[in-house]
């Protein structure tokens, strides 16, 4: 099967993965909190930089590799952390893992995962980050970066953005609890999704196996609670300093917006800034990263990565036009999840790397090094 004649654009991944996974896991992946402006605002932002086409500059052959962080990728473009991937598509963690080595981009594991570091370890070669929902004891703290570490992820990630729990009125409402329960209205729901359903039938219910193995060391946890919650604290800046101190290898933080946090970061030696508003999913009037990153490029030296609401190459270029130097994708990668299994994270990395390649034609890009100098919003 030709997957581009199929599925041409992520809209074609989008639209299938609607059709395969039930109602409430979809509401889950694609919602947004409150009315969901910001998810929009995110979109909205990123249409509105234009750039004026390049004509008579010859033939080309773009190249679209790059550097980050000492690591060679084949396109400057990594798969973002989600919270229980395993609810969406069974195995997830793993499957993305494999397909971030196998397209040679960098694969970000939750905390809140439904497979462990040490499960990973055999599939994610060079290309691991651990994306860190902060503990708020010690021990464990200590413990968690050593499992990290020890399995082979590189790369830290501090998401900074979650100083307490959103609501997600869309989750709600589909009748999704945290852990998932199979009430009688989702068992209705999981019948119309069959092979979703006999995948999840063969792996078990998804849950935050990571989370799991400290639940016994969290006081106050109940039957209805959410461990994961319990275990994590909002970080201030001496938590910043102690990861700095404890974490060898490479640490960024992600969930800046303001310029004013920028300098003392780097002062920390933080290794890069993670512009993100969460994709909405925390706070719906917080400003589109896109829109922040000018000002933040003008304000630190360090290298800057964005996320939120990015879909095409096309994006991806507006983005480093104006001042990043990476993009993660989150929701997009578990859409070709969803859509195509196995093989849809690889499609969609083929997808961005023609449309990546067929944008700098139009613009007179030969690599992605020209694109600050080279490339002026119009």
């Amino acid at each position: 099967m030709d997957l581009h004649a199929r599925y041409p654009a992520l809209s074609d991944l989008r639209t299938r993965a609607q059709k395969r996974i039930p109602k409430f896991v979809w509401e889950y992946l694609d919602s947004a909190t409150g009315q969901e402006r910001t998810k929009a605002r995110n979109r909205q932002k990123l249409d509105e930089i234009l750039f004026e086409p390049s004509i008579l500059h010859g033939e080309l052959s773009p190249d679209v590799t790059t550097s980050f962080l000492g690591q060679a990728y084949d396109i400057p473009v990594g798969i973002a952390p989600v919270g229980m991937s395993g609810l969406i598509w069974p195995g997830a963690e793993r499957t993305l893992a494999q397909a971030a080595v196998s397209a040679n981009i960098p694969y970000s594991l939750s905390t809140v995962a439904t497979q462990t570091p040490e499960d990973l370890a055999p599939h994610i070669g060079q290309n691991g980050w651990f994306q860190l929902y902060p503990p708020r004891d010690e021990e464990i703290r200590k413990d968690l970066i050593k499992r990290v570490k020890t399995a082979g992820f590189t790369t830290l990630v501090l998401t900074v953005d979650v100083p307490t729990a959103s609501r997600r009125e869309r989750q709600v409402r589909s009748g999704l609890t945290t852990p998932p329960k199979l009430t009688p209205r989702l068992l209705a729901q999981v019948a119309m999704r069959p092979a979703w359903a006999l995948a999840t039938a063969r792996a078990g219910m998804p849950r935050m196996k990571l989370i799991d193995d400290y639940a016994g060391q969290v006081s106050g946890l109940s039957s209805t609670a959410h461990a994961g919650y319990l275990l994590r604290t909002s970080p201030d800046w001496d938590y910043v300093q102690w990861l700095r101190d404890n974490w060898q290898g490479a640490l960024v933080v992600k969930g800046v917006l303001r310029r004013e946090d920028c300098a003392k970061l780097e002062a920390m030696r933080v290794d890069a800034l993670w512009l993100s508003n969460h994709a909405g999913r925390q706070f719906d009037a917080a400003p589109a990263p896109i829109e922040v990153l000018p000002k933040i490029r003008g304000a630190t030296a360090l290298p800057l990565i964005v996320d939120s609401g990015f879909e095409t190459g096309l994006d991806i270029l507006r983005a480093l036009a104006l001042g990043a130097n990476f993009v993660m994708m989150g929701r997009p990668f578990h859409y070709a999840l969803a859509a195509l299994g196995s093989e849809g994270p690889v499609h969609l990395v083929d997808i961005l790397k023609q449309d990546l390649k067929a944008n700098m034609g139009q613009l007179g890009l030969e690599n992605l090094k020209e694109v600050p100098n080279k490339l002026r919003p119009y």
